[in-house]
């Protein structure tokens, strides 16, 4: 189960990288105004507005495959094997007589109350 979990967890930190990369080799809406000025060279690898088709689909694409990751990586996370190997969640109970239960050694005895420790004269 680790591995699938390391596996997912790869996924996600890759469609994350790739994810950061395609935002910001995207334009924004205001990009080809100054182009169509003739300020700026409007020609693209993928064409005029074939870049932001393609990068824009990608990007969501890469989207789909984080949300994906993550509620994968949040069932894993969440669910729990039948029996955990976990101190914690054991019951006292369980621990065998003669066991480190019994070398525990006794609470000490409460403190008296805050009334009574007040010095008077």
């Amino acid at each position: 189960m680790n591995v699938i979990v390391n596996v997912i967890l790869a996924v996600q930190m890759l469609a994350a990288l790739a994810m950061i990369g395609l935002i910001l080799i995207q334009h924004g809406k205001g990009a080809d105004m100054g182009a169509a000025f003739g300020s700026g060279s409007s020609g693209s690898l993928f064409g005029a507005s074939g870049s932001a088709n393609f990068l824009s689909r990608t990007a969501a694409v890469l989207a789909a495959v984080f949300f994906v990751s993550t509620l994968a990586l949040a069932y894993f996370g969440n669910a729990r094997p039948a029996s955990s190997g976990s101190v914690l969640e054991t019951p006292a109970a369980a621990v065998p007589a003669g066991g480190p239960a019994s070398e525990v050694p006794a609470a000490p005895a409460a403190p008296a109350s805050g009334a009574a420790q007040i010095p008077t004269k």
